[in-house]
């Protein structure tokens, strides 16, 4: 079995994800924000590509039942209920509800891969549920790749260092892993920060964006190690969390 790595969200083809688990990583902040609202009750986050596809999306809810959420360049999209800051999604704010979301980069990346076999969505703050399910699909047979985001289709520090996370923690466990050249770099980066999760942050062009935009609170979220141990499952243009009600 292997596991690969794509970066910036749009560079790979269908062959590339066909019949695989994909695993989906924007880790600042999409990956880390569906995963909170999700772990806090929400009915569902349906990812869509821009800020008027989500609008026309959201008539088709009563407003009560909905929640519009997204950002451009870091700053919240003006009109929406949330931008994409993981503290926004409390349970008060989204249990039961659900998320309609547009963000520059992670949700481009989640709809763009049609013909995987199952698409989770892949981040620190649910990492060991996650990487439970990719063990599972690799001792099963299938084939894994891990899809970074990026920042705006290039390659991105974060991202990359929490697929190595992904790849090292996996293949350590489960026998006879082929690793891509991808795979082998993800796993270099993320022996180099290690648990210093911010650090990563720090040394990469978006965490230090975020830093300077004043969104210190976010990089914390979005550093904190299986915070929110769900497993969101993108099927059917929407992501649910995996669990009793909707098991594989």
């Amino acid at each position: 079995m292997r596991i690969d790595v794509a970066f910036g969200g749009t560079g790979f083809t269908p062959s590339d994800v066909a019949g695989r688990l994909v695993a989906v990583i924007d880790v600042l902040r999409a990956s880390t924000s569906i995963a909170a609202a999700l772990a806090n009750g929400a009915r569902a986050v349906i990812p869509l590509d821009s800020s008027g596809d989500a609008v026309e999306r959201a008539k088709a809810f009563e407003r009560s039942d909905v929640r519009l959420a997204g950002e451009r360049k870091m700053l919240a999209i003006p009109g929406f209920d949330f931008g994409n800051s993981p503290a926004q999604f409390t349970r008060e704010a989204v249990e039961g509800k659900t998320v309609i979301m547009t963000t520059t980069n992670g949700t481009s990346a989640i709809m763009n891969t049609q013909g995987a076999r199952d698409v989770v969505v892949a981040s620190y703050v649910n990492f060991t549920a996650v990487a439970a399910m990719l063990r599972a699909a690799l001792r099963g047979g299938t084939d894994v790749t891990l899809v970074c985001a990026g920042r705006e289709r290039q390659f991105a520090l974060e991202d990359a260092g929490c697929a190595g996370r992904y790849v090292y923690g996996v293949s350590r466990r489960v026998t006879g892993i082929e690793l891509s050249d991808a795979a082998q770099a993800c796993v270099l980066i993320d022996r180099k920060y290690g648990d210093r999760v911010l650090e990563l942050f720090d040394a990469s062009e978006h965490g230090r964006a975020l830093r300077n935009a004043g969104l210190v609170d976010d990089l914390t979220a979005c550093a904190a190690v299986d915070s929110y141990p769900v497993i969101p499952l993108y099927q059917d243009r929407q992501i649910t969390k995996l669990g009793p009600e909707r098991e594989r």
